[in-house]
């Protein structure tokens, strides 16, 4: 009798409509699937990411999974801590969103038309960093709530705007709340915005081979190893609201030949809202060697000295 795939996820609409991206490809594969829901610490506390803890959104999944009562689970990358767990394998990152940040604000108005003293909402540390940054007299306030619960609060006039994942916002059908996808040269995204992880367990390798060959991109795994090995090594000595993002870019070898490298940008924010920038660029084999070089950068240029809660990022933040 033909297996049937439990792929576990959280019970959000946004979880919900990522994980439907995977079943489908899967079952255009020829696998049978059955998309479980389980609930997560996150999901029934209201209280700042910060305080509820590191994995909030991911452990629960992880731990069924372990546990055997779902073979697959799916979470947004950047939800995920940056410590590997023994029991699990990241089996597939499927083709990356756009990564970039969105600005959702009252009357189509994009981010330089909005005055000083503006109320912009965030959740995010990092965001909240950026924008303060930009000096330009906003006032920053932070919010929860799913996607809809933060769009509503710039309708009914609470806000004068939110600032969002795009992904999120293209996975859900709400591209047109979109009032300016922002550049990243005004603001970088998280660590693995976009992107996807799919989760099996480690003995499981048929299941393993299956994810690896329907829906694993390369690039954007690179991309994502890149910018969560930066991650990783900042929060060792670092607590900084910390951007990254890598992307593909054509190169030239010592031949002349056109290669294909990856353009590393990153940048941490001090309590004194000032940024720490860097850049570098490295062979694709070589996402995680990248991502630790730029951290090390951003460490010499001041990180190691900065201040606040560690591991505060963006853990489940839309």
């Amino acid at each position: 009798m033909k297996r049937t795939l439990r792929i576990g996820t959280r019970g959000s609409a946004l979880a919900l409509a990522q994980t439907g991206t995977v079943a489908q490809a899967l079952e255009q594969a020829g696998a049978t699937v059955e998309i479980v829901t389980v609930s997560t610490p996150g999901d029934r506390s209201s209280a700042p990411i910060p305080e509820i803890g590191i994995g909030v959104f991911t452990s629960a999944l992880r731990d069924a999974l372990a546990a055997g009562e779902i073979d697959v689970a799916v979470h947004s990358y950047k939800d995920l801590p940056t410590a590997p767990d023994p029991r699990l394998s990241l089996a597939a990152v499927p083709r990356r969103e756009d990564p970039r940040d969105a600005l959702c604000a009252r009357d189509g108005l994009t981010l330089g038309e909005l005055p000083a003293g503006a109320v912009i909402g965030t959740g995010s540390p990092r965001r909240t960093a950026q924008l303060n940054a930009l000096g330009l007299g906003w006032e920053i306030k932070p919010i929860r709530g799913n996607v809809d619960t933060r769009l509503k609060k710039v309708v009914d006039g609470e806000l004068d705007a939110v600032v969002l994942a795009r992904a999120g916002l293209a996975r859900l059908g709400r591209l047109d709340a979109i009032t300016e996808s922002l550049d990243p040269l005004q603001m970088l995204p998280a660590p693995a915005q976009g992107a996807l992880a799919v989760e099996c367990r480690v003995a499981d390798v048929d299941t393993e081979h299956l994810l690896r060959a329907t829906l694993d991109d390369q690039a954007s795994r690179a991309a994502v190893t890149a910018e969560r090995a930066m991650l990783a090594a900042l929060e060792a000595g670092c607590s900084a609201p910390i951007g990254a993002l890598a992307d593909v870019v054509e190169d030239l070898d010592a031949d002349g030949r056109v290669v294909e490298r990856l353009s590393l940008r990153g940048v941490a924010a001090t309590p004194q809202n000032d940024l720490l920038r860097a850049s570098a660029i490295g062979e694709m084999t070589a996402a995680e060697q990248l991502g630790k070089a730029l951290a090390a950068e951003l460490l010499d240029l001041g990180a190691a000295a900065l201040s606040g809660p560690r591991g505060v990022n963006e853990m489940g933040s839309a």
